[in-house]
């Protein structure tokens, strides 16, 4: 079918040619596909309108379909299923939809459903669907939990995943695979049509792989439908005007706060990115400190902030009422603020997707340059700014390993199954085989989690409470009216600690806090949260009660899971930028060295002439003594979590030679061991000590494999449903919910060694702790590198960040800060009496 002579996209065309734009080819060519009911994904840079590739794609077929009553076509059931990610971006979207609906003077409704959709609307839904439905991947599964739900999807031609990138390589990933392997057989079975499925995606680097894992259920190849639109991206590194040659991390990034002042007055709106909660609530008040013209024009975004809070800072970003937003992940997707002119980055983003997306937030239009500022924590950041810019030039973005087996998410999918309408196991083990996560899962495999849903598995037949599931007729279904409650308040696969909402004495909300956290207050503390500083004063039915406080003093919260590693992409540019440092001494070659590496030239010529400064094909060694004892430093350059589980290989492998304990450091850039003895390593064993080998037997050996699947495993069961959460306001409290997950683990552990979900908790650990395959390809690049060994005769540029951070468990902020000034100085001094 030939789009463009159709009437549906004439009317686009005219209506984007009075809005003085015109579509882009590929968004002409997603029209095409969808007028010929293809499925596939969108790729394109941010900002170039990848959502109304797919949406105005929906409107044309719809006036194709009425070509002469598409304006008064009212009530026609729900047509397009947008899945986001995020329920932050579902109004942005929403609103935009409307306004092209309302301009085009076509009868559609839009409808938001996720967790803050008023009960009000939801039964507004039931009754009478809108044509387009903006929904996350929880409470798709929540209206898959609805009797009769297959009528809901009679109607429905397109199934749209938004910045499908975030949710692949997740479990929210898998539920969406579920979700549209059971919409496409409903549709199949019961109406005898087809949806097609489009996946929207901004930065990826395994395209293809993740167009196959969307459309697996369609047994279709699909297309991808790529944007040939270079967004051009301006990076812009805060050089500090001296350049430390003893770096350590976190402490130099509040220290340049005064350098992006001017930055901010210079720009109508920007974004400043921080990785962490805890660090936003730091730098609002320091930004604020700096510049008291910024109060009621500067504001924080995180996601424990209250969320009416929230709204009121994206309504004001919209508006272009605020020259800052101090923010975290929680503003990386989708949400189109047009005023932003500027994004600063504080601190390195460890991947190049996700500082590409945090640029994209910027000239955030087609046609218009993005502009990010980098601002290091420390001075060696300043090679992961130039590594990024390599990548940008050289297109290197991270891929995004689809998850296999998770069979938590597939047992909490039964059971939603089983509180609607109930499930055939026949029918439903070739839907579920037809999905990429569950490819690869056996007859006998899918027999043993039926057995589990319904009788409890091996292990625990004894007790009703696990033997949900009760067979009617030739469907399975969940009974127990206590159980399905229970089922449906617990329906998701993010767990997290528990939160406390916090609330002051006086009323009003100001948002959530972890539940560990607030356990360590006393009454009278000051704690700050949402850009205040609050005292605490009790507990009181799960929340938090707080007052006001002018205390110039407060403890920052720290929440779980705030250190991101650096990513495989990262770190392979990383290594090959350090190549150019050899360049910093050649004059004619100088100039096409980073600014970046010019600018650490000290620091590199103190590494140089101390120990050695690795290239690319490289493994740098330094064996160094000092009062502390014997400390041995590798630097492979790839990411806090490899290098944690090498440093316990190696410790494990060492050991064998000789009998002797260690100490374990790492970073990003390496990892220390250290020991009272001096460590056995050099040119005799090297290769041998950091071989692939025996090293799936050497990790179990290494590290308490068992401990780490245990903690695994808590998150399992609670997805599985083995363990209740509690119901709304009346959360059971973490360790609880870890000393039930660990009953269990080791009931499992007795009683049913081949449990699937035992195993699963391993896998995890291999994979998402260990990474195992990250840690094998490290190895036999390392077999192939030069492995250099030196000895210096104190502590290096490289290895004194991560000397700094095997100090921080033991030491309050100011007390480390004191000792790091006092190691300086002493080591400044020392290298001065070399010379």
């Amino acid at each position: 079918m030939d789009t463009t002579k159709s009437t549906g996209y004439k009317t686009i065309s005219k209506w984007m040619a009075g809005k003085g734009f015109s579509p882009f080819q590929f968004q002409e060519e997603t029209w095409h596909q969808i007028a010929n009911n293809n499925s596939g994904l969108v790729n394109a840079p941010t900002g170039c309108g990848k959502t109304f590739s797919v949406f105005l794609g929906a409107l044309i077929n719809f006036i194709n379909q009425y070509p002469g009553n598409y304006h008064s076509k009212k009530n026609n059931g729900l047509q397009l299923l947008w899945i986001s990610p995020l329920r932050a971006l579902a109004k942005d979207i929403g609103r935009a939809m409307e306004e092209v609906i309302e301009e085009l003077q076509i009868p559609w409704k839009v409808g938001i459903r996720n967790g803050d959709t008023a009960t009000k609307e939801r039964a507004r839904q039931k009754k009478q669907m809108p044509e387009v439905l903006i929904i996350t991947p929880e409470s798709l599964h929540l209206l898959l939990a609805q009797k009769n739900y297959g009528e809901i999807f009679a109607s429905l031609k397109i199934i749209a995943i938004d910045e499908w990138h975030e949710l692949l390589g997740s479990k929210r990933g898998v539920q969406v695979e579920l979700a549209i392997s059971r919409i496409i057989h409903v549709q199949h079975s019961l109406f005898n049509t087809q949806s097609s499925i489009w996946g929207i995606s901004a930065t990826i680097g395994n395209l293809e792989e993740a167009k196959e894992v969307l459309l697996a259920p369609l047994k279709q190849q699909g297309v991808i439908v790529k944007a040939s639109l270079d967004k051009n991206i301006r990076i812009e590194s805060i050089i500090p005007d001296e350049i430390e040659k003893y770096p350590w991390a976190g402490h130099l990034g509040i220290k340049l706060a005064s350098k992006i002042i001017p930055i901010i007055q210079q720009s109508s709106t920007t974004l400043v990115f921080i990785n962490t909660r805890g660090m936003s609530e730091l730098w609002y008040q320091k930004l604020l400190d700096a510049c008291p013209d910024l109060a009621g024009l500067i504001a924080l975004h995180h996601g424990s902030i209250d969320m009416d809070l929230r709204i009121w800072v994206e309504e004001a970003l919209h508006a272009g009422k605020l020259k800052a937003v101090v923010c975290t992940a929680s503003l990386d997707l989708g949400v189109d603020f047009r005023p932003v002119e500027t994004v600063i980055q504080v601190g390195s983003p460890k991947g190049v997707a996700r500082f590409l997306q945090r640029a994209g937030r910027s000239g955030h239009q087609p046609g218009e340059t993005s502009t990010i500022y980098f601002l290091p924590t420390h001075s060696l950041e300043l090679v992961e700014a130039a590594a990024l810019k390599n990548a940008m030039e050289e297109k290197i973005v991270e891929s995004r390993a689809p998850m296999l087996l998770c069979y938590d998410v597939l047992i909490q999918f039964l059971g939603t199954l089983a509180i609607s309408d109930g499930f055939n196991p026949d029918i439903i083990y070739g839907e579920i085989k037809s999905t990429y996560c569950f490819g690869e899962i056996t007859k006998d495999e899918w027999d043993q989690i039926v057995y589990f849903v319904t009788e409890g598995g091996n292990a625990l037949q004894q007790y009703d409470d696990y033997k949900k599931l009760e067979k009617e007729g030739d469907v399975y279904k969940i009974k127990n009216r206590r159980m399905a409650m229970r089922h449906r308040l617990h329906i998701g696969t993010i767990v997290s600690d528990n939160m406390l909402k916090v609330k002051f004495l006086s009323g009003g909300f100001i948002g959530v806090i972890e539940e560990y956290f607030i356990s360590r207050l006393e009454p009278g503390d000051v704690f700050t949260l949402a850009g205040r500083n609050l005292e605490f004063v009790m507990i009181k039915d799960m929340t938090a009660i707080v007052k006001k406080s002018n205390a110039k003093k407060s403890i920052v919260p720290s929440w779980q899971g705030g250190r991101m590693p650096l990513s495989a992409n990262l770190g392979f540019m990383l290594r090959k930028t350090l190549n150019e440092v050899s360049l910093l001494n050649n004059k004619q070659k100088k100039s096409s060295v980073n600014n970046e590496l010019i600018a650490l030239s000290p620091l590199f010529e103190l590494q140089q002439q101390l120990s050695h400064v690795p290239k690319e094909n490289e493994l740098l060694i330094e064996h160094i003594e000092t009062k502390d004892g014997f400390h041995l430093f590798v630097y492979p350059f790839e990411g806090r979590l490899v290098h944690e589980a090498m440093a316990a290989i190696l410790a494990y492998r060492i050991s064998r030679i000789t009998p002797i304990t260690f100490s374990f450091a790492m970073n990003d850039y390496g990892f220390e061991l250290l020991s009272d003895k001096p460590i056995p390593v050099d040119d005799s064993n090297v290769y041998e000590l950091f071989s692939p080998q025996n090293l799936l037997e050497d990790i179990q050996r290494s590290v308490n494999s068992t401990e780490m699947a245990k903690r695994k495993f808590r998150d399992i069961a609670v997805i599985g449903g083995l363990i209740f959460q509690g119901y709304p306001g009346e959360y059971k409290k973490a360790r609880h919910l870890q000393s039930s997950a660990s009953l269990l683990f080791n009931v499992f552990n007795e009683y049913d060694k081949d449990n699937l979900l035992l195993r699963q908790a391993y896998q995890e650990v291999m994979d998402q702790q260990m990474e195992e395959i990250r840690l094998r390809s490290m190895l036999q690049r390392i077999q192939q590198s030069n492995i250099i060994i030196k000895f210096p005769q104190q502590l290096t540029p490289f290895c004194f960040p991560v000397k700094v951070d095997s100090m921080r468990e033991d030491l309050s902020s100011e007390k480390l800060e004191e000792r790091v000034k006092k190691m300086t100085g002493q080591l400044e001094k020392f290298q001065h009496q070399l010379r």
